[in-house]
């Protein structure tokens, strides 16, 4: 104690005698003292609502002031008396009449602990026995230094942890301990991703009709609404990600963006991670100015942030503050500058409260210090001359011992002692119209789009013409058979090794899927059935211009059926291809991983499809099987060949004839059943149900857990590294 003491004297003569809460608290020129017409007045603890059969809160502005007034929670006399500074709100238009009625929901967590097995070096809590609660039309924000568990304590609450965290403690949800059904509740993560080729407007209403039961005309509405209760009125008709020479909308749209994609459920509860993440000064007050707009109408916010600049500060009802897991306190934001004054860190006049807070907690300035004291002689640095150890366990021990402590007790307590309206989901769209919902979508989205097929038709047609030309010319003499085989083969293997251009699109694909179905906006069955509907017009496109352009260049055989089938037969390869990109890259889950294992592979398949080597001919252990019979270039190739030879004759010398079969048998080993290029074609097709079969899989075990191959190489080295 003697240590901690002299180190709290220290840090307390570096300050101004003028930032003591004696000379503070009067004067009426800070950003935390807030005026009576402010956007809302802060909810002191004995302002709490009593649960009744039917809790309604009623926010309205009031003509010809600023002023919102909450029915259900006045402000309480001893704020009142602090808060007549000279913050000023966002004006309002004079006149403005709001009224909503919403009913409210209060969450509590009570002794909330989280384990994760090696996230740390030194513990395995990453969460500690962490108390708190959030009120209906309040702000509650969790705040604290990096990797101070903040975004795990808001998964936490929010009931979306990683299956590898466990979670030892209790959640209250209007007095009731059970979990937010769908719909209940909206969560925004920290990176979210959006789709760059639509509107504002048609990404929220694709994102209401996968969410929402009930008619395509009763979801306009309430994209309206979003759009409204965001502010995103001058950007509904803009494309997210701007179009050829146009700009994208900025990122703190963006985030605004994110964040009303969750409120079209129109939840109760909104947990946001880092909502400032990214953003300027002028947008994060903008976007936090929004926010305390929404939390108006009655929604409860919660939600985790890093730092915040003074005006952004004042704008919060309670604050949340933890380090390495501790909490060091909960409570209104005007009482945690008091609870830094009373462990003997008062706030200097000319800090802004969350740096000075981030300053007292964070153990990264230990460093800063460290390279500093050799400058003591020449600069000035007793402002950073603290020990942040000490600090924290000042701050950590005068919160337990606190009336702010034995206040949140008292607040859970009641809280929790009579359950307020029963929690009831709001249903979802059936699979049916989401299916519907995300082929349509898609399709929209790859006709845009210039990467998804667009890029892939010209690569594909240029490279058709190059074939085409070089082994234009061919005959249909038996030394030109040969040389067709080997353009056959150019042609599918150098297509299908093109397709990887589409690896990036493909990302996005998994990435957004990967932001829904967190949200249960979406499902494994859905996305592929959805990605499949979707990208078969394009692949049929792109099969049917390229057969013809090589088909004719070529000289192939004059016959609708056989075209037809070379046509059939490069589609199913095409599909198949799509396939293999989609297992590999939901494996890697990164775009540089993808394109090399995906280039490897082929280049496996094409030395195993026959061509190189006769397959009869290959190695047995290894090249013949599996790898022949896996890859798929054996089997479009093999019924590309039957299709032209099979019920050919070649002459030799003027008596003698061979059969197409006999002429191919040293060039590639083809089959002499006349249905063998059909069952050629089924493997193919089995191929492509076989490789979804498998995205599904890797869909529902794999990207639905956040788990990438990267992620888990990283977790097998880390821990090693601990060892």
């Amino acid at each position: 104690m003697e240590e901690i003491q002299s180190q709290s004297d220290n840090y307390r003569s570096s300050s101004s005698s003028a930032s003591s809460p004696a000379s503070r608290v009067p004067s009426s020129n800070f950003f935390y003292l807030r005026k009576p017409g402010s956007l809302r007045q802060p909810i002191s603890f004995e302002d709490s609502p009593e649960w009744g059969e039917d809790t309604d809160v009623d926010a309205r502005v009031e003509e010809g002031g600023d002023a919102i007034n909450i029915a259900i929670t006045p402000a309480s006399p001893s704020l009142l008396k602090l808060n007549s500074g000279s913050l000023p709100s966002p004006p309002l238009p004079e006149g403005a009449v709001v009224a909503r009625k919403i009913a409210g929901a209060s969450v509590v967590w009570k002794d909330l602990t989280v384990t994760i097995k090696g996230k740390r070096k030194y513990s395995e809590k990453v969460v500690k026995s962490s108390n708190g609660y959030a009120l209906p039309g309040t702000m509650t924000v969790i705040m604290g230094p990096g990797k101070s568990g903040k975004s795990t304590l808001l998964r936490a609450i929010a009931g979306r942890l990683h299956h590898s965290a466990k979670m030892f403690g209790e959640v209250f949800v209007n007095g009731a301990k059970s979990h937010m059904p769908y719909g209940y509740y909206g969560y925004v993560e920290r990176e979210t991703s959006l789709i760059g080729s639509l509107t504002v407007r048609e990404f929220l209403y694709y994102s209401a009709l996968l969410q929402l039961p009930g008619f395509f005309c009763q979801k306009k509405s309430v994209v309206e609404d979003a759009i409204h209760a965001m502010s995103l009125g001058d950007y509904a008709n803009k494309l997210i990600g701007g179009h050829c020479y146009m700009k994208g909308l900025p990122r703190g749209e963006r985030r605004r963006v994110s964040i009303a994609r969750e409120l079209v459920m129109r939840p109760h509860v909104l947990f946001i991670d880092e909502p400032l993440y990214h953003l300027d000064s002028v947008s994060a007050l903008l976007m936090m100015v929004t926010l305390k707009k929404l939390a108006s109408t009655g929604c409860t916010l919660i939600f985790t942030i890093y730092q915040s600049s003074t005006e952004v500060f004042g704008l919060f009802d309670r604050i949340c503050l933890l380090s390495n897991g501790n909490t060091l306190f909960f409570g209104e934001t005007l009482a945690c500058l008091q609870h830094f004054s009373n462990a003997g860190f008062p706030c200097p006049i000319m800090q802004s409260p969350s740096d000075h807070f981030l300053r007292a907690i964070n153990t990264d300035f230990d460093r800063i210090i460290a390279m500093c004291k050799n400058w003591q002689d020449d600069h000035d640095f007793s402002a950073v001359n603290m020990d942040t150890a000490v600090a924290i366990r000042t701050l950590e021990a005068t919160y337990k011992t606190s009336a702010d402590a034995t206040a949140v007790e008292t607040m859970i307590l009641r809280l929790t002692e009579k359950e307020g309206p029963l929690l009831k989901s709001k249903g979802k769209a059936s699979c049916a119209t989401r299916i519907a919902v995300l082929t349509w979508r898609s399709l929209l989205i790859m006709s845009r789009e210039w990467k998804y097929y667009w890029l892939r038709l010209i690569l594909y047609m240029l490279l058709t013409l190059c074939v085409g030309t070089v082994f234009s010319g061919l005959g249909h003499s038996l030394s030109s058979v040969v040389t067709r085989v080997a353009a056959v083969f150019v042609f599918i293997s150098f297509t299908s090794l093109l397709s990887i251009a589409g690896v990036p699109a493909l990302m996005k694909e998994i990435k957004i899927y990967a932001s829904e179905d967190l949200n249960q906006h979406s499902g494994p069955l859905v996305f592929l059935l959805g990605q499949l509907l979707s990208s078969i017009p394009f692949l049929f496109l792109i099969s049917i211009s390229s057969s013809l352009v090589f088909y004719f260049l070529i000289g192939l055989r004059d016959d609708f059926s056989l075209l037809m089938y070379f046509v059939l037969n490069f589609f199913l390869c095409l599909l198949v291809n799509e396939g293999l990109m989609l297992v590999v890259v939901s494996l890697w889950q990164n775009v540089f991983w993808s394109i090399l294992t995906l280039v490897s592979i082929h280049v496996v398949m094409m030395l195993a499809a026959g061509y190189f080597r006769i397959r009869n001919a290959l190695p047995g252990p290894m090249w013949t099987y599996p790898l022949s019979y896996i890859a798929f270039h054996t089997y479009s190739i093999q019924g590309l060949l039957e299709n032209e030879y099979l019920g050919t004759s070649f002459a030799v010398g003027q008596v003698r004839t061979i059969t197409g079969f006999q002429a191919l048998r040293s060039a590639y080993n083809i089959s002499s059943d006349n249905n063998s290029k059909w069952e050629n074609v089924l493997v193919l097709f089995l191929m492509v149900v076989g490789y979804r079969i498998v995205v599904f899989f890797l869909l529902y075990f794999h990207v639905g857990k956040n788990k990438s191959i990267l992620k888990i190489f990283q977790c097998n080295r880390d821990k090693k590294s601990t060892r």
